[in-house]
């Protein structure tokens, strides 16, 4: 049954522009948040009609929910209509962190130690049963808020068999499915059962049109698709870029708690005089972060001119911690640099600042005092961090970027492009961007600046939007 308020266009994700905190009173406390998808829905305009589809996360969302029966107060969402799925705690966990987590995201990003994982039993079978009746929940309840001939925008792979349910029950609908993540080789995708592989191909193949970060991730998934399917049928395959918000950064990177946090970082860093080579991720097994630390530790052994003169400010925010791996990976960061002030430090000198809570003015101070930024990915599907620091840095800075992130499409011809499995090859790239004469470092940035905001958020929304329309 069609909603009263049926909607023109819809946005479904995991995760929704709203979430919500159980207070001990019992009060409900609504915290927004931002992105892509919510400044792209605040771009269509207030003419639209449009609705945000995503899941209750946590006790507070499922509370909200109960309250207000998944239709939540514009009060609590900045007037955006949000209509969020209280589905069962124990079937959300298997197909979030059972399914999509810790089985699609290894497969995109080629995580897997293959001499013990992956092993698909009986225990892998009942967590897919939950992740295709979330999915389910979600085409659904999809199916109820569109109009007649509404656009529908699926996000990433926890959705990858919504849009063949959706045209299901509603084939007068227009539907894009968006993949956030890599798509793996034939090959590596083909460690998945024969019979799933190709559920989730379909399940993507049931949108008008498919759209990826990049060419390769684009390329990748009509090879598989070739390969278990005999093609793609009638979808179309896009490619959209997400870019950085230039004006969004610049402004918030001005104000007083981003100043105050970059007066406090240079006096960690330990004065004007030092360089600075940064990274801000988030502890995930695919940021590649113990590499990176490994490859500073390699600088300051081969190059032992760089000791007291560079600082790597390293920002690596705990990320799954619900998930055994992530919070052995984000130890093993924690200790790794712990090794090398150990080993290095001196008076009055600390070679690595880490800092491992979330802290987004800090990140943006970071991002202000950058000489060199490290963005080294196993695999990325692009990598924000990467078009964001070139357009904060004060001073300009060297990028330098793993050839296996997504952004190394549109950024690698001004990067100092490294293998991010290569220590010394990186610690060697670490040296040069150090070196770099200022004329060039400045020249680089502006065109790294330049390519990274070519496709703002709004615009990254829209294009798809009209592309999907087309």
């Amino acid at each position: 049954m069609v909603s009263e308020q049926a909607a023109q266009v819809l946005v479904a994700s995991n995760r929704g522009p709203v979430s919500y905190t159980l207070r001990d009173d019992g009060a409900l406390e609504a915290r927004r948040g931002g992105g892509g998808l919510v400044s792209g829905l605040s771009a269509i305009g207030p003419d639209t009609d449009a609705v945000w589809v995503c899941a209750a996360l946590g006790d507070g969302d499922r509370e909200a929910v109960r309250r207000t029966g998944g239709r939540l107060d514009p009060e609590d969402t900045g007037g955006q209509r949000v209509r969020m799925l209280g589905i069962a705690p124990d079937v959300y966990a298997d197909a979030y962190n059972g399914v999509a987590n810790s089985t699609l995201w290894f497969v995109h990003h080629l995580l897997y130690q293959t001499p013990l994982e992956p092993s698909f039993g009986a225990e892998f079978r009942a967590q897919w049963a939950s992740y295709e009746a979330y999915n389910r929940a979600f085409a659904e309840a999809l199916a109820d808020e569109a109009g007649d001939g509404a656009s529908v925008l699926v996000q990433d792979y926890h959705l990858a068999l919504v849009p063949g349910m959706l045209r299901a029950l509603r084939p007068d609908l227009r539907i894009g499915h968006f993949s956030h993540t890599p798509w793996a080789p034939v090959d590596y995708f083909r460690l998945l059962p024969d019979d799933i592989a190709r559920q989730l191909l379909r399940g993507i193949l049931g949108a008008d049109r498919a759209a990826f970060l990049t060419h390769r991730w684009a390329d990748a998934f009509t090879a598989c698709c070739t390969e278990l399917l005999g093609g793609t049928g009638n979808t179309r395959i896009g490619v959209h870029g997400l870019g950085a918000d230039a004006d969004f950064l610049r402004e918030r990177a001005h104000r007083p708690d981003v100043d105050d946090r970059t007066v406090s970082l240079r006096e960690e860093i330990g004065g004007t005089d030092r360089r600075t080579i940064v990274r801000v991720d988030r502890t995930e097994l695919s940021k590649n972060i113990v590499r990176g630390l490994l490859a500073y530790r390699q600088l300051l052994t081969d190059r032992p001119e760089w000791r007291e003169r560079v600082v790597h400010v390293a920002f690596a925010y705990p990320s799954r911690q619900d998930l055994s791996v992530y919070r052995d990976y984000t130890a093993e960061v924690q200790r790794v640099a712990d090794a090398i002030n150990l080993d290095f430090g001196t008076y009055g000198w600390l070679p690595v600042v880490l800092h491992v809570k979330d802290d987004f003015a800090r990140s943006l101070a970071a991002y202000r005092l950058a000489d060199v930024a490290l963005v080294n990915p196993i695999r990325d599907g692009m990598n924000l961090v990467a078009k964001e620091i070139p357009v904060v840095s004060e001073n300009g800075c060297v990028l330098v970027l793993s050839r296996e992130a997504g952004a190394y499409e549109e950024l690698g011809e001004d990067a100092l492009v490294v293998n991010p499995y290569d220590i010394t090859a990186t610690a060697t790239a670490l040296h040069e961007a150090l070196t770099m004469p200022q004329d060039e470092r400045a020249e680089r940035t502006k065109r790294l600046a330049a390519a990274a905001t070519a496709l703002p958020p709004s615009q990254w929304f829209l294009d798809q939007l009209e592309a999907l329309r087309a």
